[in-house]
């Protein structure tokens, strides 16, 4: 089954639709069905109305139950990954304006009880200084200062005591001079200040560091319900349960690595010192 990226997360009625079609031929009211996954029936019948789009693990009891043939297991299987997977180029979020995605931003956040970042190339916005976010920006052809307004704002978040965030950045994501030195010595006095928040665990990557596997993408992982996936042409959103705990795991491997506490505010005065010299 080959598919567009655009396609990504456009395939949970399509996938309800199939699971409803399937249950009905093999003879099994929602209720008997419901049984034999070990779900609700409620449930069984939100995933087949498209009110809930079901797990990777979801389809696979219900197919199993079904006694499903293989290749509409194969064929399912894909359409379930396709609607747990959503693309976002460029183009879309553009479209949509950066305020908007901002908003959606924050909705993510409010919504999260551990949000967890990893950061191999630059300082996350909620990190950042007003001029490092407007240096941030600054390539975009569209109007900013929404978009920069709402980075400040979503600030807020990382006081509430009720959440807990943990930030791992790598050393170039630190030093890449996306402001003049002293600027980015202020970014990086900042970063130190925000180590010192009690539900804040901020770490650094020095360069050099041996890691489980080589930093390829930043990626935010949202309790263990959704992974966001930047990329240089757009964002990739995970909800499937095994794709979620493949990034818990990395993320554990990167926070294991890197430098917490004091230690890490010795080395980010280091690399602030640099800057100013």
């Amino acid at each position: 089954m080959t598919f567009e990226p655009e396609q990504l997360g456009q395939s949970s009625l399509e996938l309800a639709s199939k699971l409803r079609e399937l249950r009905k031929q093999a003879g099994l009211s929602g209720v008997r069905l419901a049984a034999r996954c070990h779900m609700s029936q409620s449930k069984v019948s939100r995933i087949e109305n498209g009110k809930v789009r079901p797990s990777l693990v979801d389809v696979e009891q219900i197919l199993r139950a079904l006694d499903a043939p293989a290749n509409l297991i194969a064929e399912i299987s894909t359409l379930a990954r396709l609607a747990n997977t959503e693309w976002r180029n460029l183009r879309e979020l553009r479209r949509k304006g950066l305020g908007t995605r901002q908003a959606e931003l924050k909705a993510l956040e409010t919504s999260s009880a551990h949000i967890r970042y990893f950061l191999p190339s630059m300082v996350t916005g909620l990190l950042a200084t007003p001029e490092y976010v407007r240096a941030s920006l600054a390539h975009s052809p569209a109007d900013t200062s929404k978009a920069v307004a709402g980075k400040l704002e979503r600030q807020a978040v990382l006081y509430d005591s009720s959440k807990r965030f943990t930030f791992v950045l790598t050393e170039q994501a630190v030093r890449w001079p996306v402001v003049a030195p002293l600027a980015l010595a202020e970014q990086m006095d900042r970063l130190s200040s925000l180590t010192y928040l009690p539900n804040v665990r901020l770490g650094v990557l020095p360069l050099g560091t041996v890691t489980p596997r080589a930093p390829l993408n930043t990626f935010t992982v949202y309790d263990a319900s959704l992974v966001t996936i930047e990329t240089s042409a757009g964002s990739l959103v995970l909800r499937d349960s095994r794709d979620i705990q493949s990034y818990l795991d990395e993320f554990a491997g990167y926070e294991e690595c890197a430098l917490f506490g004091e230690e890490a505010r010795a080395r980010l005065a280091e690399w602030s010192t640099s800057c100013r010299s």
